[in-house]
């Protein structure tokens, strides 16, 4: 017999932390606001304090996405008060095809992941990462995540089989209301 919570996988969604608006240079390059620094240390904290170490972590190339990433392990590591240990560092994995992706896109991404990692990390942007969200749970009504919220989803069987309907909505946060 086996041990349903040893093949059980964790994916954790995130979108990217509050970003500066210009109309100068590449959209990739806009850096976050002081307010999504703040943001992304609180949901890193979040993650700390319910367990949600990520194994790998997979980040858009953008700088506003891995400026998210940065913030989220500082409060895993516990800048912020309610933080903790992050445990054994992640593998980090910056993925070009992360920015402005499809749903599928970013699947395709979680589907490569090492079939020994239980949960995983992806911070990207809208539309695709609500609408991956709203994807693999299907049996909820679409809703697009805010600049740094989570949605964790909870799925039996290993990345490669990842699919549509197939990761259950566990639990989600959102660093401001």
């Amino acid at each position: 017999m086996t041990d349903a919570y040893a093949a059980a996988r964790t994916l954790v969604l995130l979108r990217h932390s509050k970003a500066e608006q210009s109309e100068e240079g590449p959209d990739a390059d806009r850096p976050l606001t002081t307010r999504g620094r703040a943001d992304a240390e609180s949901a890193g904290a979040w993650l700390a304090k319910h367990g949600l170490l990520p194994d790998v972590v997979l980040c858009s190339t953008a700088r506003r996405t891995r400026e998210t990433w940065h913030g989220v392990a500082m409060g895993m590591t516990g800048s912020p008060p309610e933080g903790g240990s992050a445990g054994p560092r992640p593998d980090v994995r910056y993925e070009a095809d992360a920015y402005e992706a499809h749903p599928d896109d970013l699947l395709a991404l979680v589907r490569r992941v090492d079939p020994a990692a239980r949960t995983v990390l992806l911070i990207a942007h809208n539309p695709g990462i609500s609408l991956l969200s709203a994807l693999l749970d299907a049996g909820r009504a679409p809703e697009e995540l805010r600049t740094t919220e989570l949605a964790v989803h909870r799925s039996a069987g290993p990345w490669v089989e990842l699919d549509r309907g197939r990761a259950q909505l566990t639990d989600r946060y959102a660093a401001r209301s």
